[in-house]
């Protein structure tokens, strides 16, 4: 299915965060965004989440998500937010189980289907040892993939990743990586994801969104997009960008004080 969001529009105690995006995904396709501290990343997906208030319209296969129930939405729409809420007490394999809340029945509750996907989610993850440990006895790492595995039981036609990679070491972050890109060409999944390690959101997105100041400020192909002048100007780093032969993009920070930063606030 296609998400498409038009106008989208925030503002917090009359400040503008987020400024007249247009943004439309195909089924498969991923499209990174990313931009500065501050620039309205995390604010964009949970717009496009419809978890607040914004001007603007978010379509999902045509349909508003304005007029669909909370569980209409839920099996249409994941996200992995940054900053998970993680209830007291809860072992992982009931939190990952949370996802197939939009799929169960009113009356029955969870079928076998249900913890068969739980199931194939966690060996997915590797997280199939971890599954009746409390998630307060998890690693950073294991938690934030704990969070992935819940939105992925979703099995949504649209996933939403603020920082997917966050806490993970270099090994987790390929490995989680290389995951949401086989189960979004597997299943034909929209991916909108927020990053600030420009080399993934190079290898990965088959195109970028740049946000400043809530604005889109820049987009395209990540060849395109990621130019050391386009680096410097929004995140005031002087960086090396490497084509890695295989049409991904690596950036490299090259040591040296920047002094020309564009303060994204101003623009």
């Amino acid at each position: 299915m296609t998400l498409e969001a038009s106008g989208l529009r925030v503002r917090y105690d009359g400040h503008t965060v987020l400024d007249g995006i247009d943004l439309a995904v195909a089924p498969g396709e991923w499209v990174g965004i990313i931009g500065p501290n501050g620039a309205g990343k995390t604010t964009l997906l949970k717009a496009l989440a419809g978890l607040l208030t914004a001007e603007g319209t978010v379509r999902v296969d045509g349909a508003d998500i304005e007029g669909l129930s909370g569980r209409r939405r839920a099996s249409l729409i994941a996200l992995v937010p940054q900053r998970p809420v993680l209830p007291a007490g809860t072992r992982v394999l009931d939190y990952v189980l949370l996802g197939r809340t939009p799929h169960a029945g009113p009356l029955v509750g969870f079928a076998r289907s249900d913890l068969d996907a739980v199931e194939r989610t966690l060996r997915r993850l590797d997280l199939l040892a971890f599954a009746e440990r409390d998630l307060a006895t998890l690693s950073g790492g294991e938690l934030r993939r704990t969070v992935l595995a819940r939105a992925l039981a979703q099995e949504t036609p649209v996933l939403l990743l603020d920082e997917p990679t966050a806490a993970l070491d270099v090994g987790r972050q390929q490995e989680v990586m290389e995951l949401i890109d086989e189960l979004r060409h597997e299943r034909d999944v929209a991916v909108v994801g927020a990053l600030h390690d420009l080399t993934l959101a190079g290898q990965f997105a088959d195109r970028l969104l740049l946000l400043a100041g809530g604005k889109v400020v820049d987009e395209g192909h990540a060849g395109v997009v990621l130019t050391p002048d386009t680096i410097r100007r929004h995140y005031g780093a002087r960086v090396r960008v490497v084509d890695d032969g295989t049409g991904g993009i690596v950036v490299i920070p090259v040591r040296g004080h920047v002094t020309d930063r564009t303060d994204a606030a101003s623009r």
